[in-house]
């Protein structure tokens, strides 16, 4: 069995975004950029099936600029198998992507896609369901735990009243949550592996996929500053407080 892995380029999650002068997108000069973590668990996730003896090869895609590269070397040196590349400057919507990762699926025909849940730049948390939907499986989203066996694939999910297990027939669609495993990290031997590895390079008209963006951003803004807090000295302080403010 294959697993395929979508990743994503983004800014590392310790960066603090910064907006653009003119209010047209989020500033990417100069700033690290990283492995979408909830796509490096879904990688980890997929190794560990592998290494379990359930699957064959694991196979990781991004869609993305040429930079984007290099977020598949470093998911090759975790030791993912061979990478695919869709290259585009482009900003790609949700919808597109799950529309290039269909043909990917259909052209490497995986049992298993594990993709993180959402992306931590633009969280619309869209493109594994959108993908199971076009392919028409079945999917276990926000994984906590996965476990395949035989021809099925048991997923427990994270949900508002806690947790739920969902048994999915094989060929399935699984997004992963923050507590699903913790990444490893690559090591140098396997980063020097990893440059050695095949990684093909593909276009979306390769993949027969229009990606003109659907939505237009009409402005971006920072948050607005949140204001400083009122010390009071007791509980009778706090209720009065409350009182004049209008909440109590």
């Amino acid at each position: 069995m294959k697993i395929l892995v979508p990743v994503k380029r983004v800014i590392d999650y310790n960066v603090k975004p910064r907006v653009k002068a003119d209010g047209t997108g989020v500033d990417l000069s100069n700033v690290k950029m990283s492995m979408n973590p909830f796509d490096e668990i879904a990688v980890e996730e997929a190794l560990r099936i592998k290494e379990a003896g359930k699957a064959d090869e694991v196979i990781v895609v991004s869609v993305g600029p040429a930079k984007a590269q290099e977020t598949l070397r470093t998911a090759l040196a975790m030791g993912a198998d061979r990478a695919v590349l869709v290259e585009t400057d482009a900003e790609v919507e949700p919808l597109a992507v799950a529309k290039i990762l269909k043909s990917l699926v259909e052209t490497e025909t995986p049992g298993l896609v594990i993709l993180g849940k959402q992306a931590i730049d633009d969280d619309s948390n869209q493109t594994g369901q959108m993908l199971a939907a076009l392919l028409g499986r079945p999917q276990g989203t926000f994984a906590s735990k996965v476990a395949v066996e035989g021809d099925k694939v048991v997923v427990t999910r994270e949900v508002d009243g806690g947790l739920e297990t969902v048994s999915l027939a094989i060929p399935a669609i699984v997004t992963t949550d923050l507590r699903l495993n913790e990444p490893r990290y690559a090591s140098l031997p396997n980063i020097m592996k990893a440059k050695k590895k095949p990684l093909d390079v593909k276009s979306p008209a390769d993949c027969g996929v229009d990606i003109a963006p659907r939505l237009k951003t009409l402005k971006v803004v920072e948050p607005a500053v949140r204001s400083a807090g009122i010390k009071v000295a007791d509980v009778d302080a706090l209720v009065a407080k409350l009182k004049e403010m209008g909440v109590a």
